[in-house]
C-alpha cells in the first residue's frame, strides 16, 4: 500500500515540493515590485546576447532559461557552467561587447558561480546580473544587480520550489523585456491553476512508485523540455541514489534505445509544439518492453496506450509555460523512490546545500 500524506508531513522536502504553486504567486507578486527587474526590462540594447550560468540544478535551469529567453525576446541566449568559465576563460568573447551574464544560485555562495560572476565582471567587464533566494549574499555582491527570490528560498538539500520559482522568475522577466502581457498572465494562472493539482499528481506517482521497482531511470525531452530532463534525472539520483539519464527524445533512438528494457523507467516530457513525433518514440520504447511515463499537458488515446503512468497538467498554457510545472512528477518520483529505499529525502547521501571550494 502507498504510504500515507502524514508520514510525510515532518519533510522539508515534502512540503517544499507541493507548496510550489502558492510559492509561484507569490514570486509573481514581488517581481513587478522589483526595482532591479524593471531595470532590465527597460535597458536599451542593440539586441544583446545573454550567457545564464550555474552549476548542478542551477545549469540545468541555466539551459531551460536560455531556451525561454530567446524565444520570448528573440534576444540570442545560452548556457554554460560556472566550472567551464572558470577553466576554459576563453569560452566568452572579449570582442563581444553587447555579450550579458545571468548568474544562477540559490544560496548566492556556491563558490564555482560567485569566482565566475567576479571573472566575467572584472575581467571581461561584462554586466553581469544574479539570481537568487538569499539576500546580502556574496553572488549579490560580485554582480552588478541582483534578482532575490526570497520566498523560493528553501530549507531541503535537494533544490525542487528554487528551480522551478527561478525559472518563473526568469522568463516572467522575459516576458517583461518582450512586452508580452500575455505571457505573463499564462504564468500567473498557471500558478493557480496548478497549487491544486500538486496533490493529486503526488498521489499518482506515489502509488506508481509503490508498485514498481526499476535498475534504470531514462529522462526524455526535446528542444525547451530537454533543461527539464536533465534536472529530472538529477532529482532522481539525488533523492534515491538511483542510476538515471536524460537524452533528447528523438536523439534517444540513435543508440541509446539499446538500454531498454523491462527494468527501465522512461519518463516523457511531451511537448505539445513536437508531440506527435514524440508519442511515436513513445511508443517504439514500449514495443522494445520499456515502462514509460508520460508527462504532458493533454493526453491522447496514443498516449495512454503506450504509458503505464500518464501525467497530465490540463493547464492553458504553451509549452514554455508548462516547464516548471513539468518538473514536478520527477521531484516526487525521487522522493518517493528514495523514501521506498529506506532514505531521508531531507538528508541524501555525500551532499550538503552549498558546495563551498577552499
Amino acid at each position: 500500500m502507498p504510504l500515507s500524506e502524514a508520514q510525510y508531513a515532518l519533510s522539508d522536502t515534502w512540503k517544499e515540493i507541493l507548496g510550489q504553486g502558492a510559492v509561484w504567486q507569490s514570486v509573481l507578486r514581488e517581481l513587478p515590485q522589483n526595482k532591479v527587474v524593471q531595470q532590465i526590462a527597460a535597458s536599451a540594447s542593440r539586441r544583446p546576447s545573454w550567457l545564464f550560468v550555474g552549476c548542478g540544478t542551477s545549469y540545468y535551469l541555466a539551459e531551460a532559461a536560455a531556451n525561454s529567453w530567446s524565444q520570448l525576446t528573440g534576444e540570442p541566449a545560452g548556457a554554460l557552467p560556472a566550472s567551464d568559465l572558470l577553466l576554459h576563460r576563453n569560452l566568452p568573447r572579449k570582442d563581444d561587447s553587447d555579450l550579458r551574464a545571468v548568474v544562477i544560485s540559490r544560496s548566492g555562495k556556491t563558490s564555482e558561480a560567485v569566482r565566475a560572476a567576479e571573472s566575467l565582471r572584472r575581467e571581461l567587464k561584462m554586466p553581469t546580473v544574479g539570481v537568487t533566494c538569499t539576500q546580502n549574499s556574496e553572488l549579490e555582491a560580485a554582480c552588478d544587480s541582483t534578482v532575490v527570490l526570497r520566498s523560493a528560498d528553501e530549507n531541503s538539500v535537494v533544490m525542487t520550489r528554487s528551480f522551478t520559482s527561478m525559472l518563473i522568475g526568469l522568463q516572467y522577466l522575459a516576458a517583461l523585456r518582450a512586452g508580452n502581457s500575455l505571457f505573463i498572465q499564462s504564468l500567473q494562472e498557471v500558478a493557480e491553476q496548478f497549487e491544486s493539482r500538486i496533490l493529486p499528481i503526488a498521489h499518482q506517482v506515489e502509488s506508481f512508485v509503490a508498485k514498481h521497482s526499476f535498475d534504470d531511470y531514462i529522462f526524455l525531452g526535446q528542444g525547451p523540455f530537454h533543461g527539464i530532463a536533465r534536472e529530472a534525472a538529477l532529482k532522481v539520483m539525488e533523492m534515491s541514489c538511483s542510476y538515471s539519464q536524460f537524452f533528447h527524445t528523438l536523439e534517444f533512438r540513435h543508440g541509446p534505445k539499446a538500454i531498454v528494457s523491462p527494468r527501465a523507467c522512461l519518463m516523457f516530457f511531451l511537448s505539445q509544439a513536437g508531440q506527435q513525433a514524440e508519442t511515436e518514440v513513445l511508443r517504439e520504447m514500449k514495443e522494445l518492453g520499456g515502462v514509460n511515463i508520460a508527462v504532458c499537458n493533454q493526453s491522447s488515446p496514443a498516449i495512454a496506450n503506450s504509458s503505464e503512468l500518464v501525467v497530465e497538467l490540463n493547464l492553458s498554457a504553451n509549452d514554455l509555460a508548462l516547464l516548471a510545472p513539468s518538473i514536478v512528477p520527477a521531484q516526487l518520483m525521487g522522493f518517493f523512490t528514495g523514501v521506498g529505499k529506506g532514505m531521508n529525502p531531507d538528508q541524501p547521501k555525500n551532499l550538503t546545500r552549498v558546495v563551498v571550494l577552499d
